[in-house]
């Protein structure tokens, strides 16, 4: 049953029946009340001046919407004339690509306006004939005199490295400054030739020979039992030292 207000009558007695169709007439009014979620701005018209404002409102799905209309302003009375400007400046020129639209921006600081363009390039044109050859110049004017050329520096570079040389001129002297690889290491060189007979000493030859034999003999088992380094090296400081520990071995053997 519909929801009734008047119901139950003062003093009357309460039936479950109809006190339980009051509820339920109730619940279905409040269940038909839309819940507002959102709102939202449908449009805004102007109105002439003097025309009363109006507003309309509307509910869809949850969303409370507005219409308004508002009436424009009266026109103001005509202002002050503004401040004087001195002058006009230019503060920039930007190059836009061939068929790009040229542009302006201008602002006003209260004294200055500015503007600021942007301009199309043209595109390019076609080639020219060729022009005809230029005759020769004239010899041109005579260079400042210089006293002299300074060496300000000589720079040594590794092997294998190009030589660089810089000039200058501090309209007196030019100036040079070089760069100078160094050569490659040389080889090591071969064993040189016996020198000549000395002259005899305090004692004889054959005492000598006597003396050396007897060190000698006394000394040769150091030696014998060493083998040479008989294996060459590539490195040059290597195979020398090769070469001398070789000597040292042979001459200690009889």
């Amino acid at each position: 049953m519909p929801y009734d207000p008047t119901y139950p009558p003062t003093n009357a007695e309460i039936e479950s029946a109809p006190l339980r169709g009051q509820f339920n007439g109730l619940k279905t009014l409040i269940d038909a009340i839309q819940s507002i979620t959102a709102a939202q701005v449908d449009g805004v018209s102007t109105l002439p001046p003097g025309t009363p404002a109006q507003v309309n409102v509307s509910v869809s799905a949850g969303t409370l919407h507005f219409s308004f209309d508002i009436p424009q302003g009266q026109e103001g009375v005509v202002g002050p004339v503004g401040p004087p400007f001195s002058t006009a400046v230019v503060d920039g020129v930007t190059t836009l690509n061939p068929g790009d639209p040229a542009t302006v921006d201008v602002s006003f600081d209260g004294t200055i306006v500015h503007f600021t363009f942007g301009l199309p390039r043209g595109n390019d044109g076609s080639q020219g004939p060729p022009g005809n050859n230029g005759s020769d110049g004239g010899p041109g004017a005579q260079g400042p005199p210089f006293a002299q050329a300074v060496v300000d520096g000589v720079t040594t570079l590794n092997p294998g490295d190009p030589a660089t040389v810089g000039v200058s001129f501090d309209g007196t002297n030019v100036r040079f400054t070089f760069g100078i690889p160094r050569g490659n290491d040389g080889s090591h060189g071969g064993n040189g030739s016996e020198g000549a007979q000395g002259l005899p000493g305090e004692i004889s030859l054959a005492q000598l020979n006597s003396g050396l034999q007897n060190t000698l003999s006394q000394t040769s088992a150091n030696t014998n039992g060493v083998s040479t380094l008989d294996t060459g090296f590539a490195d040059p400081d290597l195979e020398a030292l090769r070469q001398k520990l070789n000597e040292m071995i042979l001459d200690g053997r009889r």
